[in-house]
Parts: C-alpha cells; structure tokens; sequence
C-alpha cells in the first residue's frame, strides 16, 4: 500500500543512509522498522509498576507494598509541603 508522509530532511537522510549503510531499499527499511515497532509492546507510564523495595528484618526479606507512580511535579509539592512544615 503507498502512503506519503512529511519527514523533515534531516531524518529522511539518516533513514536514506541506514537503509544504504544495511543494503535494503528505503521501504523495505522503513517497513521493518515500523514493523519491530509494532510488535513491542506499548509502554505506558499509567500502568507502569514500580519495582518493590526489600526490607531486611530479623526474620527475613520483607516487601513493601507498591509504591504510586508520582510525577516530578507531584514530588516537587511534596517535598515543599515538607520543607514549610519544618
């Protein structure tokens, strides 16, 4: 199927070289690329889980619950709020 689409130069010639640079026509290039990304699952940050900490105790390995994932400007609030309170 034939598409167009707007790349700016710069990238349309990094494509142009890596498809030369590999020895594949540019659309046998670009089809696989959008190809290994599409079978990688998608990434997003809502469902993101966040690694748990251990806790050493005397009896052993403890884990925490989840944390919640917080953005940078939540972090920042949080860290005024407790600044202020001090």
């Amino acid at each position: 199927m034939r598409t167009t689409l707007d790349l700016p130069d710069p990238l349309m010639r990094e494509l142009k070289a890596r498809a030369a640079m590999e020895g594949v026509k540019l659309k046998d290039y670009f089809a696989a690329m959008v190809r290994d990304a599409l079978q990688k699952p998608p990434a997003l940050a809502a469902e993101q889980v966040r690694s748990q900490v251990p806790v050493f105790t005397r009896k052993g390995i403890k884990k925490l619950p989840p944390m919640p994932a917080l953005s940078n400007r939540q972090i920042s609030a949080l860290l005024d709020a407790s600044d202020s309170a001090s």
